[in-house]
């Protein structure tokens, strides 16, 4: 098991998206489980997004549910490892609207993926897989801090971003192609393959490449759309 801790790039810029994604979603969280088990799951079947009853606005309200405390609470922690330096990037407002648009490419995708699927699809997995698809291309060369654990040997390591994401990304497409492989419907392989596909391609739409050039941190930051 590898679970990613943090990486080494520090944000240059205050994040206020990325934590207001986080904001929103834990509050989200809270307030669905003090409903109860009927009407968390009354809340599932309707802003859920169920691709056999597919409905254009559990597109985005999908991407602000989960299934539980771990669903919620290992989402976010990738998206604020990932999350502040794409925003650094792309500026506040490219951020979320790249944001949007790669969580609904990954519902999409698991849509085309299981179209007959009575399952609600909940979680804002495929938007950061989205996130971390365009982690990949602009910080290549950046390490992440992740904890290890394998059989008897735990330690907490540095690895290189590109092998933690290609990995990542290569585990997604055999669980996505062999179907029962890591909980088959139950957990949509589909829909972070689809994310991280279109944060790889749009991120050359969204990322401002000025903001590479290392002289550009050195001036003013207040024009941050």
């Amino acid at each position: 098991m590898i679970f990613p801790l943090r990486d080494v790039i520090p944000s240059r810029t205050t994040p206020f998206v990325t934590l207001s994604l986080i904001a929103v979603n834990v509050a989200v969280y809270l307030w669905s489980v003090t409903l109860g088990e009927e009407g968390y799951r009354a809340l599932l079947l309707t802003f859920g997004l169920v691709p056999a009853h597919f409905s254009w606005l559990t597109l985005v309200t999908s991407m602000f549910l989960h299934g539980g405390l771990g669903h919620v609470a290992s989402n976010l922690i990738s998206l604020w490892i990932f999350g502040d330096n794409v925003e650094d990037r792309f500026g506040h407002g490219r951020f979320l609207v790249f944001y949007l648009i790669a969580g609904a490419a990954a519902a999409l995708a698991q849509v085309w993926a299981s179209p007959g699927s009575e399952i609600p699809m909940v979680g804002a997995s495929g938007a950061i897989s989205g996130v971390m698809g365009a982690y990949l291309v602009m910080f290549p060369h950046s390490r992440i801090l992740v904890f290890l654990f394998l059989f008897l040997f735990i330690d907490v390591v540095e690895i290189p971003a590109s092998i933690y994401l290609g990995v990542w990304f290569l585990f997604q497409i055999l669980s996505g192609m062999g179907g029962a492989v890591g909980g088959g419907e139950m957990i949509a392989f589909w829909a972070h393959i689809g994310g991280f596909a279109a944060g790889l391609i749009t991120v050359f739409v969204f990322r401002k490449p000025e903001r590479e050039q290392p002289d550009w941190w050195s001036g003013t930051t207040g024009n941050d759309r």
